[in-house]
């Protein structure tokens, strides 16, 4: 079946609008994506005709609000190939999701361990770990990254060892695009006996991580990234490891028995599920996936390939412009400098014309660090956007250019 873009683009009413007098180009989809029709559709339909707290009522709207709810987890299992249902956790988001397993470490962590993150992580999968190893007197080392803005496996390799008790990597960088290779750094990982966090917010608007074939002991997420709402995300924790965590807050759902002498906590998952949820989120997460799985993710990562091949040649062609992360193996994300003129200036410019782009560090200020830069444009890209659409981002930038030097 040929990928037909412009009936996609026609489920998302925002691509109809215009920005500063000119038809909308969106390309910080590494940020956030935006909603499908059918999305947005779902959380009117929740608020107008079932609303209710679930799990805590017999009446009607509540069951009917429970079985959706539940049936959005149902639906997140099997499109992660998740073993149990009880070993997805609703979180707010993949922040929250990297929070509850590094505040569940503290009781697990002591002064000497170590824990691994990558040069590549966002600051959601660096400070926590900072923050835990405050707490624990546990040592963090980092994974380095090249020129390429690709980790140093050998260099990964020489860092673990039997005090190695946790390992962070994200499965695709936001900055760079570059696909980092996790299923040889779970499997070294786990032959030292560390649990491994794998970031999966950059991966699952791209491709569809089997988590059984994958065997990380966590994947956390965000629904936003995937064309869902904002405030609703995911932790997959294998069920051994979820059970030995503590609940990260107390409150309503999340226990078994209440007495002022003692507390007992709920089973899997409502054990991390404290407070009234965002049952909306939760709905619209699973339809989000519905609609991502009748896209097709081949299609979807055939047509994003082509994209970024695309955008690739036509931004390198302007003179002085250099792209920073080049790695063989990356998803659509271009980040970009032009030689002499400051990032912000080229997106404010570019944002005139009406594309959307993202200047700046993007939460990764260790990589800019890195290559010694203040920040980048990054444009990053989605199956809903154009060729048409890249055209219009290179004049632009080509005319920013113009007016900057």
């Amino acid at each position: 079946m040929t990928f037909n873009v412009e009936k996609i683009r026609r489920d998302f009413p925002i691509l109809k609008r215009e920005v500063n007098g000119y038809p909308l180009v969106y390309f910080d989809n590494a940020a956030t994506s935006q909603k499908p029709q059918v999305v947005i559709d779902s959380i009117v339909d929740y608020y107008s005709n079932y609303n209710a707290n679930i799990h805590r009522g017999v009446h009607s709207l509540s069951q009917e609000a429970t079985d959706a709810y539940e049936g959005a987890r149902k639906k997140i299992q099997q499109h992660f190939n998740i073993a149990q249902s009880n070993e997805v956790i609703f979180t707010s988001g993949t922040t929250h999701s990297i929070n509850i397993v590094a505040n569940g470490f503290s009781q697990f962590l002591k002064k000497g361990d170590e824990v691994l993150v990558s040069a590549l992580e966002h600051h959601s999968n660096i400070v926590p770990w900072q923050m835990l190893c405050e707490r624990t007197g546990a040592i963090l080392k980092v994974i380095p990254m090249n020129e390429e803005g690709v980790l140093i496996l050998s260099e990964y390799e020489q860092l673990l060892s039997e005090k190695t008790k946790l390992v962070f990597v994200n499965h695709i960088s936001n900055a760079l695009g570059t696909i980092n290779p996790i299923e040889y750094i779970i499997e070294k990982a786990h032959g030292v006996g560390a649990a491994v966090l794998i970031d999966g917010a950059q991966s699952c608007s791209h491709i569809k991580p089997d988590l059984q074939a994958l065997d990380a002991d966590f994947y956390v997420t965000s629904a936003h990234k995937m064309c869902g709402p904002t405030g609703i995300g995911m932790l997959y924790g294998k069920k051994k490891w979820l059970d030995k965590l503590p609940p990260y807050q107390g409150g309503g759902e999340m226990i078994k028995e209440v007495t002022f002498e003692e507390t007992t906590y709920a089973d899997l998952p409502h054990k991390f599920e404290a407070g009234t949820p965002n049952v909306a989120g939760g709905i619209a997460f699973g339809v989000a996936i519905d609609y991502l799985n009748e896209v097709g993710f081949d299609a979807i990562a055939a047509y994003e390939a082509e994209l970024l091949e695309y955008a690739t040649d036509q931004l390198l062609s302007i003179e002085g412009l250099k792209i920073y992360g080049t790695a063989t193996e990356k998803t659509s994300v271009i980040s970009f400098n032009i030689e002499g003129i400051h990032p912000y200036d080229i997106g404010t410019i570019v944002d005139k014309l009406g594309i959307a782009v993202r200047t700046g560090h993007h939460c990764a200020q260790p990589i800019m660090d890195f290559y010694k830069i203040p920040g980048t444009v990054r444009a990053s890209f989605s199956f809903y956007n154009t060729k048409e659409e890249v055209d219009r981002l290179v004049a632009a930038v080509k005319k920013a250019q113009m007016m900057l030097s």
